[in-house]
């Protein structure tokens, strides 16, 4: 059985990660990321790839985890912040 703290570990990676679903969903049926941070979204990544590389070197399954999808995630949306604003670019620029 898991211990306690990996399970107060797990809920809480949980919450935190699943808390940028809607934030992806919304950005891709959107299409747009105008209102987003680039720089709150590229020190958010970097930081999350920190916290992720810290819990491999410390084998910490709920960080491990928790971080991977995180990145994902906010990667995403990071992306899409940067695709879309560039489409958005040479939109304008045609007109």
């Amino acid at each position: 059985m898991m211990e306690s703290e990996a399970l107060l570990g797990l809920a809480a990676a949980s919450c935190t990660t699943i808390a940028f679903v809607p934030q992806v969903w919304q950005v891709w049926r959107s299409r747009s990321a105008q209102d987003i941070s680039l720089g709150m979204y590229l020190i958010f990544v970097t930081g999350v790839a920190l916290w992720l590389v810290y819990g491999m070197l410390g084998r910490d399954l709920p960080l491990i985890l928790a971080n991977s999808v995180t990145l994902l995630l906010a990667g995403a949306v990071l992306v899409m912040k940067l695709v879309f604003e560039r489409r958005a670019g040479k939109s304008a620029a045609r007109r």
